[in-house]
């Protein structure tokens, strides 16, 4: 997805509910001031944890306001501004293009749900997230109330993106549930749901590890044997090894990813198959039941219809977000 990156870090500010404001004095600016404004308010406030900068590459002035061209990560994207920088655009509609505009909004719906094609007696669901990717978290929600009704009946993991997009926190999180689920997997469910309610910070996994009862010294132990075998925090330290020069690798999944041709998170295989269904526990049940070769009763089960929210917590989303993916310009 060319723009995939950039309007992440966009739209993150409508489905997490971050506020558009910037404080700051009602006063016109300058066009330079208001270049200057806005690149300080990007890289310090929206892509404060993100291993890339902002720039503004031309800014002019349209419809009473300022038009800006912003390249992130080497995506432009055109924003808009008003005049005093008290309020910031992510995205703007024109309203005069009925057609296209039409067309969009049709694009936005939720996916129609998708099929397997290869049947299994017990189907094997592999699910490949990046821990802090907000739409990676978003399937989770929509599809742990699926694991739960399934049961045993499927074989289900969460693995991992073969590189991370969103700073040391993130991988660390990646091998701290490596661990719990090869070690406690009876834990494993209890402490994703737990970790996908909160803030996703570091406090909160560990309040998560004690109120779930993963074992804290067997955790940290896995932990650090994982990191060394497979060179994941000399990596993100060693520049040289990151994917594009920008993204650190994380390889505990390296062949899986392969294998699959994972291209960025989230990404759901089922029965050796890639499928894109809409991300709410309805339509995810519906996809996974249609890889049984005889699908059981628990298939019956009545789920939400409800798309997930992006990120972290349970609040109601949208359906617009659920085909968005995180992934890099090379993974395409």
């Amino acid at each position: 997805m060319k723009k995939a990156i950039i309007l992440s870090v966009m739209l993150a500010l409508v489905l997490t509910g971050c506020g558009l404001r910037v404080p700051q004095a009602s006063k016109i600016l300058t066009p330079d001031e208001a270049k200057a404004q806005i690149t300080d308010f990007i890289n310090t406030q929206l892509l404060a944890a993100a291993p890339y900068k902002a720039t503004v590459d031309s800014i002019s002035e349209a419809n009473g306001l300022y038009k800006m061209s912003i390249d992130v990560n080497n995506q432009k994207i055109d924003t808009y501004m008003t005049k005093d920088a008290t309020i910031f655009f992510p995205q703007a509609i024109d309203m005069t293009k009925k057609t296209a505009v039409a067309t969009s909004t049709a694009s936005n719906q939720p996916a129609p749900t998708a099929e397997v094609s290869k049947k299994t007696a017990k189907p094997t669901v592999e699910l490949f997230v990046m821990s802090q990717c907000p739409y990676g978290t978003q399937i989770e929600k929509g599809i742990l109330p699926v694991v739960a009704a399934l049961g045993k009946k499927i074989d289900f993991a969460v693995k991992f993106c073969d590189y991370s997009m969103h700073g040391q926190g993130e991988v660390n999180e990646e091998m701290s549930q490596y661990c719990i689920q090869k070690n406690e997997p009876q834990n494993y469910q209890a402490y994703l749901k737990c970790y996908l309610g909160s803030a996703g910070q570091p406090a909160d996994a560990a309040a998560c590890v004690k109120s779930t009862k993963v074992n804290a010294a067997k955790l940290a132990s896995c932990v650090a044997t994982t990191d060394k075998t497979y060179s994941i925090t000399a990596g993100y330290n060693d520049k040289s090894t990151w994917v594009s020069g920008q993204f650190p690798q994380f390889n505990i999944f390296k062949a899986d990813n392969t294998k699959y041709g994972v291209q960025g998170s989230p990404t759901l295989v089922i029965n050796g198959e890639t499928v894109s269904p809409a991300r709410d526990s309805a339509s995810l049940l519906k996809t996974i039941c249609s890889a049984f070769t005889t699908a059981p009763a628990e298939c019956q089960t009545t789920l939400s219809a409800d798309t997930p929210s992006a990120g972290f917590g349970y609040a109601a989303g949208s359906a617009a977000s659920s085909g968005a993916t995180c992934n890099t310009p090379t993974q395409q």
